[in-house]
Order: structure tokens, then C-alpha cells, then sequence
């Protein structure tokens, strides 16, 4: 399982680099209506005179939305995780759920991009849900925004439910609401600025942004597809060019100490021993092993932290969470020649072992 800090990084770097400006594509109007209509009696300006200036309290109407917005995705992020749990799924059906959520990310990077075909494909909520979302919106109340920004859980953008089948595959109620958490806060220094750009913008110009917002959702999907591959064991990328392999003969004397902490080694029973260091990344990431041969891989933390804790091997179903100091060992059985992949559960550190 990720670890809940991880999540939580993801969650908001996909909020600040795709998810501020596809949510505020779909919600942006109903801050701006929730805002400027409490705001207007304030600020109406005197009989031929201009607006007043923008004071500090005006701006306690956009923390009032975006603090119900935390509760309720947080709040939601937490029964997926929950619900992820009760199915524990194994790290193949986690990496198909990363799949399926790039695949929405690709579909609405392509709706934004004005591709017609796809627009009948793109999940989108009821439309009862906005108009109700959007009545709200136009009380005087000083809850309206905070009610509003919770109520917006009900119409998620794209990038949103993609997010949410990361706080699925988290497994946990903590790490769920993390991620979601996360997510929120990462949309928050866009969100406001971007709403009325394009509530306000002329059509050239919401244009320009709904491209560039397209980019930015086509990159992420791109990104988690090719993560959802890695941790699903199908392909690895950025593996050691040149793997480590056992010495000819076994060291005696002094150095067999040494020889202790190899990659690749034989105990005294015969049985192949494979060492990988866990830090923050795997040190190691390729190594050629005999076929045939009784093998454990010892998983070595030292100040192992981050994703890389999380241990996979996708092929055989293992997950394991390496302590943060110390040895955690991996039964291979006897392998047959081929190539075992293993990554972290996020697809982001990997390697390979080829039997031979």
C-alpha cells in the first residue's frame, strides 16, 4: 500500500498541474456566481463613481468554498479508500484502475481539445445535480460558498474521478482521504484566478485556455498510464543497464563479510540470494539470476521512505511494505528462466530480474 504521504504529494501535484484548471472549467462558475452576488451589495459603486477596491474580507468567501470543497472530497476520498480495502485488490486490478483513470483523463484532454467524437463517451454528472448546485449559488447567505464548495463533490470534473480511482486503489480509509485532501489543496492557488477567467473571458481567449488546460490533462494521463503499466509488471523503464550478477566464486576469509551485502549471492545450503536497497528509490534495479535455484529476495530498508516502501511484484501478487530499517524477505521459490518485473505500488520505481 502507498504510503498515505505519497498520496498525498501525488493527490496535490496533479491538482496544481491538471486539476485546477479542468475543475474550474466546470466549477468555476458557481464560485463566481456564490462570490460576487454576496459581494454585490458591498461593493455597488456610488452614482457615477467606480468600484470600491477589493478588500481582505472579500476574499473570505473563496476560503469559505474551498474549505467545504476539502471536507466533502476528503470526507469521500476516505469511503473509497474504505471501500478499497474491503476488496483488496491485488497490484495487477490496482494498475487496471490506474489504467481506466488515465484512459477518463485521456477522453477529456480530447473533449477539451473540441474532439467531437468523444464528447457522447465523457462521463459527466446528472444534470438535476447542477441545476440544484447552481440555485444554491445565487443566495446572499454567508454559508452559501462554504455549501456550495461542499456540494461540488456532486459535479466532479474529469481529472476529479480520475483521482478518485487512485483513492480506490489506495486501500485505505487514511491514504484515501489523503490523496483527495491532497488533490483539493493542490487546485487551490488556480482555482479562484482561473473560475473567472473563464466565467468572464471572451470566447478566443476560454479557447486558449481550454487548450492549454488539454495539454496539461494529456500529460498527466500519459503520465499514469505509464505508471498503471509499471505497476501492473508489463513493462519497466529507467532499469540498470547493466545488471548485477553473482561472482564466479563464492569469497572466502575477509571478504565474505562483504560479500554479505552483494546483490546477488549463495548461502551455505546453496539456496541464491538476491539484496535490494530501499532508500527513497531502489538501489539495484537489474539483476541476472540462475533459473532453477532456490532464491529469496531480502528487500534491505535503509531509511526507506516514500513510495518505494510499498513493494510489488505484480506477476506473482506479492506486496510488501519494507520496514524502514531492516530486512523484509521475499520467497521467489524456484524461478524458471524468464524475467520477473517489480515495482513500487505507484509504478514510479521498478526493476527487473531475468532468470537464466
Amino acid at each position: 500500500m502507498p504510503s498515505s504521504i505519497a498520496l498525498f504529494m501525488t493527490g496535490a501535484g496533479t491538482g496544481l498541474l491538471a486539476g485546477g484548471a479542468s475543475c474550474a472549467a466546470v466549477q468555476g462558475g458557481l464560485l463566481a456566481g456564490a462570490v460576487t452576488r454576496r459581494a454585490a451589495d458591498s461593493r455597488k459603486p456610488s452614482a457615477g463613481g467606480p468600484l470600491p477596491a477589493v478588500k481582505p474580507g472579500d476574499l473570505a468567501p473563496v476560503g469559505a468554498f474551498l474549505a467545504g470543497k476539502l471536507a466533502s472530497h476528503t470526507v469521500l476520498g476516505a469511503l473509497l479508500g474504505t471501500f478499497g480495502k474491503t476488496l483488496q485488490p491485488g497490484p495487477r486490478t490496482q494498475a487496471v484502475l490506474l489504467i481506466i483513470a488515465g484512459a477518463l483523463m485521456l477522453l477529456f484532454a480530447l473533449d477539451l481539445f473540441g474532439v467531437k467524437a468523444v464528447g457522447r463517451l465523457v462521463p459527466r454528472p446528472p444534470a438535476s445535480f447542477g441545476r440544484v448546485v447552481r440555485r444554491s449559488a445565487r443566495t446572499t447567505s454567508a454559508l452559501t460558498p462554504a455549501l456550495v464548495g461542499f456540494a461540488t463533490v456532486l459535479v466532479p470534473c474529469g481529472v476529479t474521478l480520475s483521482v478518485e480511482l487512485v483513492a480506490i486503489t489506495s486501500g485505505s480509509p487514511v491514504a484515501g482521504a489523503a490523496v483527495m485532501a491532497g488533490f483539493v489543496l493542490g487546485t487551490a492557488p488556480l482555482f479562484t484566478v482561473l473560475g473567472h477567467l473563464f466565467r468572464r473571458a471572451a470566447g478566443s481567449v476560454s479557447a486558449h485556455l481550454r487548450s492549454l488546460t488539454g495539454v496539461v490533462v494529456l500529460t498527466v494521463a500519459v503520465w499514469t498510464i505509464t505508471s498503471a503499466l509499471q505497476a501492473g509488471g508489463w513493462v519497466s523503464f529507467g532499469t540498470d543497464a547493466r545488471p548485477a550478477v553473482a561472482a564466479a566464486e563464492p569469497p572466502a576469509g575477509p571478504r565474505a563479510q562483504a560479500a554479505s551485502d552483494a546483490p546477488v549471492r549463495s548461502d551455505a545450503s546453496g539456496k541464491q540470494i538476491l539484496t535490494l536497497t530501499v532508500t527513497d528509490f531502489y538501489e539495484t534495479t537489474a539483476f541476472a539470476a540462475k533459473a532453477g535455484v532456490p532464491t529469496e529476495l531480502v528487500l534491505r530498508g535503509k531509511d526507506a521512505g516514500g513510495c518505494a516502501r510499498a513493494f510489488t511484484i505484480p506477476a506473482m501478487g506479492v506486496r510488501e511494505i519494507v520496514k524502514e530499517n531492516g530486512d523484509t524477505a521475499v520467497d521467489l521459490g524456484t524461478p524458471k528462466a524468464g524475467t520477473l518485473r517489480f515495482s513500487c505500488a505507484m509504478g514510479m520505481q521498478t526493476g527487473v530480474i531475468d532468470f537464466a
